[in-house]
């Protein structure tokens, strides 16, 4: 060891493992490990050795990947920055250029837009129907067509999937399937169990559950996984180990939010029926006696309700352009989430100015209705 101070500097700290038995795993804070020896080095490309370099792998990536697996039923998963890096990871690791997607009409904006535009310039087409049709689905499929893509419930129209039906049709014409299954999460559902080839999440919503981090998993079967961490790692989708580790923090919590939220939900939009003044509410209501998921969408009356003045009267429920934190909190689809979709589109799903997205939070049910009816009186045309 040189003796100067900038030397010693650096090389101070003792590296050596300890036998320290922390009850939480530790934050692997570094973009890359080290080896001894060539020789170690080398042995890690032969499959003697896990890490490398945090893009390619990471102890806390791996935490999360594979934490999601366990819950989703399924053998393996990866970690990526977003819920579209995991989307897109699992599509690429079906479709290559020239090949063809079927995908329901009713997506999360951001999901449409890459299938509609970013695939399309890479040489993969897709084709959106309603999957409330399964006539629809069967005509849409094409002799180049990989892959179904859908999701568990729908954003933001709350739409439940029969993933039976599609997961029937994809085995009958040999396909694969692929579903978001963010606003269900394994909580309520567990698509892979159903025989769906691949499940995505936007880690960054109930996953996380804090918002305080973005990140996507993608989970599914083993031979599919190991395509899209290929996809992940060359295409520098990996997310980092500190958003990795927080979101792994989150999940563990999941079940006590969701139970809450799912509850709350379910209130609001029971108390949403009464409402004069709502022209409709969409919420699952027949799927579990509980709530079946945490999202309620609303359309206001449009010619009862100013729907700017309503947004101004949310006090202290905030406006923010996603979701899934503890706090309630509200959405604009029309101007957010599916504004990327065409003007025509967004019509024939019924999204429109009056269309509000809920996220409800667990805060006590009877203030979150108070507040939104409060809302509404003070948005009302005298």
């Amino acid at each position: 060891m040189g003796k100067h101070f900038e030397t010693e500097i650096l090389h101070s700290e003792k590296k050596k493992t300890r036998n320290i038995k922390s009850k939480v795993t530790p934050i692997y804070q570094t973009s890359a490990f080290v080896f001894q020896d060539l020789e170690e080095l080398e042995g890690y490309y032969h499959g003697n050795g896990q890490y490398l370099y945090s893009r390619t792998a990471n102890p806390n990536t791996d935490e999360l990947a594979e934490a999601v697996a366990r819950l989703e039923g399924a053998p393996d998963g990866v970690a990526a920055s977003s819920g579209l890096a995991a989307i897109l990871a699992g599509v690429l690791a079906v479709v290559k250029s020239g090949d063809h997607i079927v995908a329901a009409d009713d997506l999360y904006g951001g999901s449409f837009h890459m299938l509609k535009a970013e695939l399309h310039d890479l040489g993969i087409e897709t084709t959106f129907v309603s999957f409330s049709n399964p006539d629809l689905i069967e005509k849409s499929i094409q002799s180049n067509t990989k892959l179904l893509y859908t999701e568990s419930i729908t954003n933001p129209l709350l739409r439940v999937e029969d993933l039976e039906v599609v997961v029937e049709i994809a085995q009958k014409n040999n396909l694969y399937t692929l579903v978001d299954n963010t606003f269900a999460t394994p909580y309520h559902l567990k698509p892979f169990t159903l025989g769906i080839d691949l499940v995505a999440h936007s880690a960054t919503k109930y996953i996380g559950g804090h918002s305080d981090i973005t990140a996507g998993v993608l989970v599914g079967k083993t031979e599919l996984i190991e395509k899209a961490k290929a996809k992940v790692v060359n295409l520098g989708a990996n997310v980092s180990p500190f958003e990795a580790w927080l979101t792994t923090r989150g999940l563990k919590t999941l079940a006590l939010r969701m139970e809450k939220q799912s509850r709350n939900a379910l209130q609001l939009a029971k108390a949403f029926l009464e409402n004069p003044y709502i022209r409709k509410v969409y919420y699952p209501f027949d799927v579990k006696d509980d709530g079946y998921g945490a999202m309620v969408t609303i359309e206001l009356e449009k010619n009862k309700v100013d729907v700017e003045e309503f947004f101004r009267s949310l006090g202290w429920i905030k406006i923010a352009p996603t979701l899934a934190g503890v706090e309630t909190s509200v959405s604009h689809p029309l101007i957010t989430s599916h504004r990327a979709l065409p003007k025509e589109a967004a019509e024939s799903l019924g999204i429109t100015k009056e269309v509000v997205r809920i996220s409800v939070g667990i805060e006590h049910v009877e203030d979150i209705i108070g507040q939104f009816n409060q809302a509404i009186e003070q948005a009302l045309h005298h």
